[in-house]
């Protein structure tokens, strides 16, 4: 069976997670039922991530098995076809090896974590951003950040109901950036325990805020201990925003 990589964005408001699950809506079920209006027996498909509820998309990768051999432009548009009016699309596809894996052939994970400092109600970015009621201290922020990449045992910075084998991971960035009344924070790892990105944040936050001081980020990794985590920052802010591999297969388009 041919195997094609896709790039999937999608707005996570409307979902409980990428993962398939019996009674809540997924992405991966609205893509799935997609495919499946084109070929029905069409085996389920993978991911190179889940995300959780309420959490967002614009470089989710994913690979599908088809009975048929798609140009890899029409099969986008005709799975987009399908996922209408679902706010989920695929903005990209491509042919690749047989045992080529969204998952397993990934060596990197990008992640954007948009907050936004006012008072006033979101209107245009409600449900695609935090609003935080204070301006943030993004120079502290990064300050905070840098103890935060590199090597570690991020047990602080871990869900109780993570799957990890180990909370030993390397992070290789963590930028603050800001742009008027919006903070941008991007994070980029091979691979990412159950609610690190979020945990990250909500404790950059209280820095920004001044609550924290930068450095207690390094007390707080130090400590091993969740317990020692600022405030897990809700999803509405979180973005999946690109996949690393090897060879980009999309980079031929």
């Amino acid at each position: 069976m041919p195997r094609y990589a896709l790039k999937i964005e999608y707005h996570g408001g409307a979902f409980s997670g990428w993962q398939r699950q019996k009674e809540h809506p997924s992405v991966q079920q609205a893509v799935e039922e997609a495919i499946r209006r084109l070929e029905p027996d069409a085996p389920g498909i993978g991911a190179a991530g889940r995300t959780d509820t309420g959490v967002h998309a614009t470089g989710q990768v994913a690979h599908c098995d088809m009975a048929r051999d798609w140009d890899p432009f029409r099969l986008s548009e005709a799975i987009n076809y399908h996922l209408k009016p679902a706010l989920v699309a695929v903005v990209d596809a491509a042919r690749v090896s047989d045992d080529w894996h969204a998952r397993f052939s990934a060596v990197e994970r990008r992640y954007l974590y948009r907050m936004i400092c006012r008072r006033a109600p979101l209107t245009h970015d409600r449900g695609l951003a935090w609003k935080v009621p204070n301006a943030m201290d993004a120079a502290a922020m990064q300050a905070g950040a840098n103890y935060l990449v590199g090597l570690h045992d991020f047990t602080t910075f871990r869900a109780s109901e993570c799957q990890a084998k180990s909370p030993v991971k390397t992070v290789d960035e963590v930028t603050v950036t800001a742009d008027g009344d919006e903070v941008r924070i991007r994070v980029r790892a091979r691979s990412f325990l159950h609610n690190q990105v979020r945990s990250f944040v909500g404790t950059l936050e209280r820095v920004g805020a001044g609550s924290w001081a930068p450095e207690d980020v390094k007390a707080a990794l130090e400590a091993v201990d969740r317990a020692a985590c600022g405030p897990v920052a809700p999803p509405d802010g979180l973005y999946l925003t690109g996949v690393g591999y090897p060879e980009d297969p999309f980079s031929a388009d």
